[in-house]
């Protein structure tokens, strides 16, 4: 059955045009002034079913997140989102794409890593998705199955400076020249293991081991920095195309303007948790703050706006979330420890809304810029572009119609993710995210799923923007 929106103003990344949209199957048909009694002559054996008015509001393609954490097990625990309700939440905010991060542990191969991650997300899926794969080690064997992941559309890799899967610079820079070779892409973790470790276990010591805030206090922005600055010299060298993934702060981002001086390719995602939240969160007397640990960690109010300017000068490309979520309970790991808190924050299900309401409605971007962040580049990016990212003719019929004169406050009660709070709590949001449809069909409307687990596994092409 056809479906016809009218009136919509859609979204590209250079323009917003007021338009009908015919989408017959799960495809774009027609876009154009398009009156009612023209669908049974455009797709005559695709009745229509349904006529939408979008007069007055805006059509964006589904918006991409390139960056989740889902069934993760970590810091003693497992992230409260799996596939199944992370992506529910997904598709409710207007993501109707995810690239989640599959892991090859150590002594495994990475297509046994890609099959672990296939079978969680087995459990069900309401948008579609895919997977970048994380290098734990790097050999020999890994080399060599580079080009079985690419063959399998894992076209994006990344790799940790920190952490306990953390690589040395000579495993990182071979990895830079293999990917290299294959036409693939490495995203990067960027901290400095050595610097970050040395802090956490002074801070440990002593009574600051209690104190949440002990922990953006032992990540700082230097560690970051240092870290990019090494990465994007081993790219350099490599003559490789890398990402920076979830940017925090100023001071990395002057890393990344001298490596673009010196004629660098660099790609950067920043969060919306770096755009619209700051450390003082995390100085809390009490342990409510640890609800805001993740890393890198939140910085301050500066680095906030330094990051809204980033992204209208198009300094930064994409606007992913890092959504790894934990429940109250399972934040108390770490009491009696900073350094055991799982670290994450709960984004997947607002960044729609967030950067429509604290960036398009409050003039820090335009609609063309949050369509370029949040679905073009992405799509560009990893791969999916054309068939995601755009409101074309022949593209997948991916749309979030959002209602610009809507408002709501946020609140946990209302939240599909596990999460038993959220971090935006009582933010009072300009716009509504009113329907979306993936592939053709009305799967959120109003922030309730209607039609869940529709997703399909997404084998993705080489990167191109």
């Amino acid at each position: 059955m056809s479906i016809l929106i009218k009136n919509g103003n859609a979204v590209s990344s250079e323009t917003v045009f007021k338009t009908d949209i015919l989408i017959s199957g799960e495809k774009i048909l027609k876009i154009g002034d398009i009156a009612e009694q023209e669908v049974s002559r455009l797709c005559p054996d695709d009745p229509l079913e349904t006529v939408t008015d979008a007069s007055g509001k805006y059509i964006f393609p589904g918006f991409i997140d390139a960056h989740t954490h889902f069934d993760l097990h970590v810091a003693g625990t497992v992230t409260c989102d799996d596939f199944y309700s992370g992506t529910k939440a997904a598709v409710a905010g207007g993501t109707t794409t995810i690239i989640d991060f599959a892991s090859a542990y150590k002594g495994e191969s990475l297509m046994e890593g890609l099959l672990n991650w296939k079978k969680k997300a087995e459990k069900g899926c309401s948008c579609d998705y895919s997977f970048h794969m994380s290098f734990s080690e790097w050999n020999e064997d890994r080399s060599k199955e580079c080009e079985e992941m690419i063959k399998e559309g894992i076209t994006t890799f990344k790799v940790y400076m920190t952490y306990a899967d953390k690589l040395d610079d000579k495993s990182i820079y071979e990895i830079l020249v293999r990917l290299k070779e294959l036409g693939a892409i490495t995203g990067c973790h960027c901290e400095n293991s050595g610097l970050t470790d040395a802090l956490r276990e002074e801070y440990a010591s002593d009574e600051r081991s209690r104190l949440v805030s002990s922990h953006y206090k032992t990540r700082p922005c230097a560690a970051e920095a240092e870290a990019i600055n090494r990465l994007l010299y081993l790219a350099f060298v490599a003559g490789a195309d890398v990402i920076d993934v979830h940017l925090s702060c100023e001071e990395g981002l002057k890393e990344i303007r001298r490596a673009r001086n010196r004629g660098q390719k660099v790609y950067v995602e920043t969060c919306p948790h770096y755009l619209l939240l700051d450390s003082s969160k995390l100085d809390s007397k009490d342990f409510s703050g640890a609800e805001f640990v993740c890393a890198p960690p939140l910085r301050t109010k500066h680095d906030n706006e330094v990051l809204w300017k980033a992204l209208a000068d198009g300094e930064i490309q994409t606007v992913a979330t890092d959504h790894c979520s934990f429940t109250r309970e399972q934040r108390l790991l770490g009491k009696d420890d900073f350094r055991k808190i799982p670290g994450g924050l709960n984004g997947v299900e607002l960044r729609g809304i967030l950067m429509f309401s604290e960036g398009v409605k409050k003039g820090r971007i335009s609609p063309e810029k949050m369509c370029e962040l949040c679905s073009e580049n992405p799509a560009k990016l990893y791969g999916l572009f054309p068939e995601k990212g755009i409101i074309a003719e022949g593209s997948d019929a991916d749309i979030v119609i959002i209602d610009p004169e809507a408002s709501y406050t946020i609140r946990v009660s209302n939240q599909i993710s596990r999460a038993d709070y959220s971090n935006y709590e009582g933010l009072c949001v300009q716009g509504r995210i009113e329907k979306v449809l993936l592939r053709g069909e009305l799967v959120a409307e109003n922030g309730r799923v209607v039609s869940e687990n529709r997703g399909r596994f997404l084998k993705r092409g080489k990167y191109s923007l």
